[in-house]
């Protein structure tokens, strides 16, 4: 009994359309295992983000993206939140009472700017010409500083300065206070930035 012969044209056809085949499946399903991520368009548009702020230690902060800016998360020592209201009489807006549907929702109108005393969320743009303000957290005498400084944050274009709150000195280039973003707690441990209403 004699073998037939394989035909190679069709064994290379099989292979390839096995090949097609197994390309157009990954094809397929990337799209749509990316799909559960939010689009480049959402994130841009303001989809809300979620930040674990569980390890955020006294005196430090952690930045987030949220509407193509950068958005400050800063846990507060003892220290610098009981210097805030010290410092009302510096300050051009000391209860950010101006414009606060742009930059202060209600429940950062207050001396600490923010629902938790210890944690800071604020816009790291500087509401003058859009530049971003550098950490200047260690009090004392510095270049560009008065010789009292408690710390807060220079902004590196004109120098306007801001408080802890993120509140600007009086006489400065900057008009407002930097910004506060829409947010709200999770838990103790879970910030979502973009929102701040419960569904």
């Amino acid at each position: 009994m004699s073998e037939t012969p394989i035909d190679s044209s069709k064994r290379t056809w099989l292979i390839a359309s096995g090949c097609a085949g197994a390309v157009g499946g990954v094809a397929t399903a990337v799209p749509f295992v990316s799909s559960f991520q939010p689009s480049e368009k959402a994130k841009a548009a303001g989809a809300a983000v979620e930040v674990d702020i569980s390890a955020l230690k006294p005196g430090e902060k952690v930045t987030v993206e949220w509407r193509g800016k950068p958005v400050w998360i800063i846990r507060r020592t003892p220290e610098q939140v009981a210097e805030l209201p010290k410092l009302d009489s510096q300050l051009a807006d000391p209860q950010s009472k101006r414009n606060p549907a742009e930059f202060t929702p209600p429940y950062a109108q207050n001396e600490h700017r923010s629902i938790k005393p210890e944690i800071l969320v604020a816009v790291g743009i500087c509401p003058h010409l859009g530049c971003s303000p550098s950490d200047r957290f260690t009090p004392g005498p510095q270049p560009s500083l008065p010789n009292d400084w408690e710390g807060g944050f220079l902004c590196p274009c004109h120098g306007s300065t801001f408080d802890m709150a993120g509140r600007v000195f009086k006489n400065k280039p900057s008009p407002d206070n930097l910004p506060v973003p829409p947010h709200m707690y999770l838990s103790d441990t879970k910030l979502l930035i973009g929102e701040d209403k419960k569904a």
